[in-house]
């Protein structure tokens, strides 16, 4: 099992911390993180994209000129598809691009995710969240403790942490979610993960193949 040092606020090393092979260790799935974060964009998509249709452009309905006789082609309105200025014909109209993606391969893709994170160094354990003060600019130094070089932040950790919360808000580089609302594509974008060790913990035994499954037996 990895075994991954725990530090504090101010970057020294407090203790260690044992966590699952199968989450934290496990087999790097490319395919399935394609698939996990092309579900995670699709879903989104504003979908908002909209052509008007001949009956919903302005324009007069009168028949330009008669049928016949004039030697030119027959025009019913000017609000034709093939006219300037007409209506858009089989063009784009608001949707919902979102899909179901199975359960099974969003926790594989966060197994790698995770795995990959190890992998590469990008993963730091933290003892705790205890900062003292809600300023951004103290917050900013406390990270540059912990690490200087990267330049996109993760913090993985439940919400009810009012000092991170705001002192993270106004960081263009920063961003926080909740364990429950982790997603492959959140980790794969920044540059260093930061989980607590409580955290750490909780993902390495809620994201458990087996526990998984021994938990849905139950029910």
């Amino acid at each position: 099992m990895p075994v991954v040092d725990v530090v504090n606020l101010s970057g020294e090393t407090v203790g260690q911390v044992t966590l699952s092979d199968a989450v934290f260790a496990a087999e790097v799935n490319p395919h399935t993180l394609h698939e996990a974060v092309r579900w995670q964009q699709a879903g989104e998509r504003a979908g908002t994209h909209k052509t008007k249709v001949r009956s919903e452009v302005r324009g007069s309905g009168k028949k330009l000129w008669r049928q016949k006789g004039t030697g030119r082609a027959r025009v019913g309105s000017v609000r034709s598809p093939i006219w300037r200025h007409g209506g858009t014909v089989h063009g784009p109209q608001p949707r919902d691009y979102s899909y179901r993606l199975p359960r099974k391969m969003l926790l594989g893709a966060l197994r790698s995710a995770l795995s990959a994170k190890l992998a590469a160094a990008k993963l730091t354990v933290v003892d705790g969240w205890a900062i003292e003060t809600n300023k951004t600019k103290a917050f900013r130094h406390t990270i540059s403790k912990l690490d200087k070089d990267s330049r996109k932040f993760l913090v993985v950790e439940p919400r009810g942490n009012r000092n991170l919360e705001l002192a993270g808000r106004n960081l263009e580089d920063f961003s926080m979610v909740e364990p429950r609302d982790l997603r492959p594509f959140d980790l794969l974008r920044c540059d260093r993960l930061f989980v607590s060790k409580e955290t750490a913990l909780r993902l390495s035994a809620s994201l458990e193949p087996k526990a998984r499954a021994s938990g849905a037996g139950k029910e």
